[in-house]
Order: structure tokens, then C-alpha cells, then sequence
């Protein structure tokens, strides 16, 4: 068996899929120490990048969020060499100006999970990694670039909340998380998957579209609606995605990811 690599990681979302990204692929099992990955890894190539895809749930979306293998993922794609991570996924918004069919760029995160794993460093090392800014700067900036190049209407400077699922909030959860927490968008996967990735020293993004107004608005969500909306945003994201991957910098030079264990260790 050849040996695979690749340079750029995508973890992909709710219905999110390689197809429209990749002309040829070969599929690989990754045997991590932490267990199973979600999906067979798929190592491809776009406009000259080598990337390696990963279906955070599952090929027939059989993983609901709280049972991702965050740790094997993360692991995985770092064997093959990984460097920087696109993660796509699904939100609902908790503001008014942020509509479904909007990509939320995230540059901050509050963690409302309960029992995930949270880090490699489970024993015989302390490690408290930096979570100041859990998103890589570099990559926010192309994911914009490539946002506004494709016409997308974009937010930056967005806060991601995190909830465990897989059951969506009560309408009293959703007000409280509007009014009581500032943040603009809710999901159920950004953490630990960037925590991880922090502590792989590895770039990662997260590229939310919208699907909803959670249940804050009138109408209460449901995943066939949420459904609907994700079909229409699968060709935005792949277009996205196309423009980032070569505007992506070969070196890592404007970032803190590449050096986040430098003092991490007790």
C-alpha cells in the first residue's frame, strides 16, 4: 500500500461531500489509538493541493454530534500530515441579521458541551493549551477573501456556541443564549474538533452556514427544514471551498498555531 499525504484536512458537515472538490481519490482506513474514525479518509487533489476529506458523520450521516470521534479524526488527518483544517457545518442563527443561507466565519467560541473529550493529554503530560483565540487568523482571512470573491454574504467576528445536542434548545435555552450571551451562531460540533486541532498544532477554521433562527423566532426548527436549507447551501460551500484551497499559503507564518504547545505543558 502506496503512502498518502496531504496538506489541507476537510472535515465535512451536514451534507457537505468531496464530489464537486475532487477529479480522483483513493479511499484509506486510518487505525487511530483513539478508536474508529467517523469515515474512511478520502486523499484527493484540488487546484494543485493535496487533501484529505473526512465525513465528520459518517458517510450515511449515522454519527449524531455528541458520538463524533473528534480525538480519531483529528488524529488521523495529523498522521497524513495535515496541516490545516476546513471545517463546514450547520447553524442556526441567534441574530437577526444573520439569515439562513449566510456563512458565519467564526473567530470566538462558548462551550455549552458536557461530556466530550476534550483533549489528547489525558495523563502522564498536563497540557492547558491557549483557547484566547481558538480559530486560526490566517485561515479566517482567506475564508473571508474567498467569501466576498464568490458573493457570498459572509459575518467574521462571530461567536460560535457550541451545545452538546443532539436534541435542539427550548425556546428558554435560545432567548438565554441571545440575550444572555451575545453569541451569533449555534451548533453542536466546533468543540473539542478545534481544541483538538489546537492541540495538533494544526490551523483550523470553521465555515458555518445558516440554516434556521434556532427557536428564539416564531417557528420552532426541525431537521426537515434544516434539511432543505442545507441542500441549497452544498453549492455554496463547494464554492467556497474551491476558491480558499489555493489561496491557502504553503507556509504558516501569520498564525500562533504552528507553535501553540511552546509553554502549554506543566
Amino acid at each position: 500500500m502506496k503512502e498518502l499525504s496531504a496538506e489541507i484536512g476537510i472535515i465535512g458537515g451536514t451534507g457537505v461531500s468531496y464530489h464537486e472538490l475532487f477529479s480522483s481519490t483513493e479511499r484509506r482506513k486510518v487505525h487511530t489509538p483513539y478508536g474508529s474514525t467517523s469515515d474512511d479518509l478520502v486523499i484527493g487533489e484540488h487546484k494543485g493541493k493535496s487533501i484529505a476529506f473526512i465525513s465528520r458523520h459518517g458517510r450515511s450521516h449515522t454519527i449524531p454530534p455528541h458520538l463524533v470521534n473528534n480525538r480519531a479524526n483529528i488524529w488521523a488527518l495529523k498522521s497524513l500530515g495535515v496541516s490545516r483544517i476546513l471545517a463546514p457545518s450547520a447553524v442556526g442563527s441567534l441574530k437577526d441579521n444573520i439569515q439562513p443561507g449566510d456563512i458565519v466565519i467564526s473567530n470566538q467560541f462558548i462551550d455549552f458541551t458536557k461530556k466530550r473529550e476534550y483533549t489528547f493529554y489525558d495523563g502522564r503530560q498536563v497540557c492547558h493549551i491557549s483557547s484566547a483565540d481558538p480559530f486560526c487568523s490566517e485561515l479566517i482571512q482567506v475564508a473571508n477573501s474567498a467569501a466576498n470573491n464568490t458573493g457570498c454574504r459572509a459575518h467574521v467576528n462571530s461567536t460560535y456556541l457550541c451545545i452538546e445536542g443532539p436534541r435542539f434548545s427550548t425556546r428558554a435555552e435560545s432567548k438565554f443564549f441571545r440575550e444572555n450571551l451575545s453569541a451569533d451562531v449555534i451548533g453542536m460540533t466546533v468543540v473539542p474538533e478545534c481544541v483538538l486541532a489546537r492541540e495538533m498544532e494544526i490551523c483550523y477554521v470553521s465555515i458555518a452556514t445558516v440554516t434556521d433562527y434556532d427557536v428564539w423566532s416564531r417557528d420552532p426548527v426541525s431537521s426537515e427544514k434544516i434539511i432543505m436549507v442545507v441542500k441549497e447551501n452544498i453549492k455554496k460551500i463547494s464554492k467556497l471551498l474551491s476558491k480558499m484551497i489555493p489561496e491557502i499559503p504553503k507556509l504558516r507564518n501569520t498564525c500562533i498555531c504552528p507553535t501553540a504547545l511552546d509553554g502549554a505543558f506543566v
